[in-house]
């Protein structure tokens, strides 16, 4: 199989935190960047379970520790960072995963404040804390690269199509997040554009996780290969982008 020019096909040396990475797609993330020879830290808010995955995976051989991180917590996610400092001095590559759908499901008319800032909390809020605690350790590794687990239901693009696939999925506080969340891709990667750090945002498609109670139709295997395919990317990879497996995502 021909080699792809702008990817990095192994990740030896390589330092590695996913956050939201105890189960699901972070957790496959994860798996398939420990196999190709990263370290990666597991950030999970319940460090019983943090710790279980953690072994799990760490009993096939691969290089993979828990790390307590609750994105919505500055205290957390500071002391997150000041534990990756102590261990490794860099960070090589940021996984931002964590995101919830929220509990709200009635039309855009009914929503409240409190129900979008619970979504925004973790799956934009939550995002820039971390972002900003770990840029410091990823301007020192020699090509950081930051990737944010985005979703084609928040492409303005699609979603306003006549023909579009969401024409009856309105789901003002995921999708507006994830709408959010593609801009502060561009932003980060707007003020690192002179540097070695890129930014990208995955969308992984509808996968089978617990946030859509198994209704999706792609394994976890299948939505992790995008993450792990722009968190590798080689120095001549894109930045800016949304990208999906058959490549960029309208915004």
């Amino acid at each position: 199989m021909a080699t792809n020019p702008h990817l990095d096909e192994r990740a030896d040396g390589r330092v590695a935190l996913v956050t939201g990475a105890n189960r699901g797609l972070g957790l496959e993330i994860a798996r398939q960047l420990a196999h190709r020879g990263a370290t990666v830290l597991l950030g999970v808010r319940d460090p019983r379970r943090g710790s279980q995955a953690a072994d799990e995976l760490a009993a096939t051989g691969l290089s993979v520790a828990a790390l307590p991180l609750d994105v919505t917590d500055a205290a957390s996610v500071t002391a997150a960072a000041t534990e990756i400092d102590r261990r490794y001095g860099r960070l090589d590559i940021l996984v931002n995963n964590a995101g919830i759908a929220g509990g709200f499901t009635g039309p855009p008319s009914a929503a409240t404040v409190d129900d979008l800032r619970e979504v925004y909390d973790t799956n934009v809020f939550g995002v820039v804390a971390v972002t900003n605690a770990m840029l410091p350790l990823l301007r020192r590794a020699p090509a950081g690269r930051i990737v944010n687990m985005s979703s084609e239901a928040g492409s303005l693009t699609r979603n306003a199509a006549p023909d579009s696939w969401f024409r009856d999925y309105n789901a003002i506080a995921y999708q507006s997040s994830k709408t959010a969340l593609n801009f502060v891709t561009l932003a980060y990667a707007k003020e690192l554009r002179d540097t070695a750090v890129k930014v990208n945002a995955a969308n992984p498609g509808f996968v089978a996780t617990d946030m859509n109670h198994r209704r999706g139709h792609r394994t976890v295997e299948e939505g992790a290969a995008i993450a792990v395919r722009l968190a590798l990317l080689g120095p001549d990879g894109p930045t800016g982008t949304s990208q999906d497996d058959n490549g960029p995502v309208p915004w």
